[in-house]
């Protein structure tokens, strides 16, 4: 493998030029100059609200210095209350290429799509200078999510996921699972793998906080397609998500936005703190791919029982289906077929170490099926989060 080397050490498996609008009134404008670079690898993100948020703010930070992207024009209607000075200003520190453009300044829709399609163009030049550098697999972060679970998510595609993960942790990758709302019962169990025994409390306490937060929402983490797949609740749904960990100890709990320090695995807190203020956690499977890559992550494994054709911005996601019938009707917009193991083809460790091999594969430059179809979803919500303690990331201390 080879990555793109950026000024902070670490090393991307794509070039990206990413255009971020910074409200929703500058939406419509940053899609259409993307939409002047279709085939090439120019994307979109952005914040909706106009209301300022910290958590926001972080995470377009986070996400616009991601090694994986190359420069960045900002796209902002002008009285937004999203702090465009800040967030160019970290993205200029980071080297890269970095411009805003203000709708209110620069004349209107046609004059801003031609200012920003002109700017991408010549950044799109610059960073085609980035050296590649030698890539380890140590130097990747991955990330897993699942979504769509139907019966066969626990016994297939989740616990290959859980194996492919043992591998790259093996070989010094940072692997990130999250969703503590999908963790209700097995507090103990996780605790137990923790590399500390104060890390082990920190873990039960963020699975507690999201059975507390779902309580007062009064809507868990459980949705009519579960049901229709074949799951009864709560707890067994969470033992399926749980297995896509895999086995190896538990390094670190994070919340989106911190970067895992160094190799392990990493359980991503995705609650937000304190009172219910923001409504429901995580409102799409993407809103949590978003905070992974927002920590890092080069690329996410998703896995899929009832089917599901999302890919991201920014990093590339690998579908996996659990379901050998999802699969057949779904073909095209998956990358692994773990349904094999439902009947019989082939076992968890053969497909886990597919998975392995194709992460090493897409980080090498080989495209996953929902890059080759176009897709990178993208949304940011707004959430609220106080920083992690030294017993977060005990190998540090």
């Amino acid at each position: 493998m080879q990555g793109w080397l950026r000024a902070d050490g670490r090393k991307g498996i794509r070039n990206t030029v990413v255009v971020a609008y910074l409200v929703e009134c500058a939406h419509f404008v940053a899609s259409e100059i993307v939409a002047g670079f279709r085939g090439r690898d120019v994307q979109l993100i952005g914040f909706p609200g106009c209301f300022p948020n910290e958590y926001a703010a972080r995470m377009m930070e986070r996400l616009c210095t991601h090694p994986n992207v190359g420069a960045v024009l900002f796209v902002s209607l002008g009285c937004e209350s999203f702090d465009k000075v800040r967030v160019s200003a970290a993205v200029q520190a980071s080297g890269r290429p970095v411009r805003t453009l203000v709708i209110q300044k620069a004349g209107g829709t046609r004059a801003t799509v031609r200012a920003g399609q002109d700017w991408v163009e010549e950044a799109l030049d610059e960073i085609a200078a980035v050296p590649m550098v030698p890539m380890a697999v140590a130097d990747l972060v991955i990330g897993t999510v699942c979504g769509g679970s139907d019966g066969t998510s626990g016994i297939s595609g989740n616990p290959a996921a859980g194996r492919a993960f043992d591998l790259l942790i093996a070989e010094g990758a940072a692997c990130i699972f999250e969703e503590t709302g999908e963790l209700i019962g097995c507090e103990d169990i996780m605790a137990a793998r923790a590399v500390t025994p104060e890390l082990g409390r920190l873990l039960r306490e963020s699975v507690q906080k999201a059975e507390r937060y779902y309580a007062t929402l009064g809507y868990g983490s459980f949705a009519a397609g579960n049901a229709a797949g074949g799951l009864s609740t709560i707890e067994e749904k969470s033992l399926g998500a749980y297995v896509k960990s895999g086995d190896s100890p538990i390094s670190g709990l994070i919340k989106p936005g911190d970067i895992p320090p160094k190799g392990g695995l990493y359980l991503m807190d995705v609650v937000p703190d304190g009172d219910v203020r923001f409504g429901f956690p995580n409102i799409s499977d993407n809103a949590e791919i978003v905070e992974m890559i927002a920590s890092g992550a080069h690329l996410t494994l998703f896995v899929t029982g009832r089917g599901s054709v999302v890919g991201s911005a920014i990093s590339p996601v690998i579908k996996i289906c659990a379901n050998p019938e999802t699969y057949r009707a779904l073909a095209e917009d998956m990358d692994v077929n773990a349904g094999d193991i439902i009947e019989g083809r082939r076992g968890i460790d053969e497909v886990g170490q597919e998975i392995r091999d194709l992460v090493l594969a897409v980080a090498g430059g080989r495209q996953t099926a929902s890059e080759a179809l176009g897709h990178r979803e993208f949304i940011l919500t707004y959430k609220s989060f106080e920083p992690i303690g030294p017993a977060c990331l005990p190998g540090l201390a």
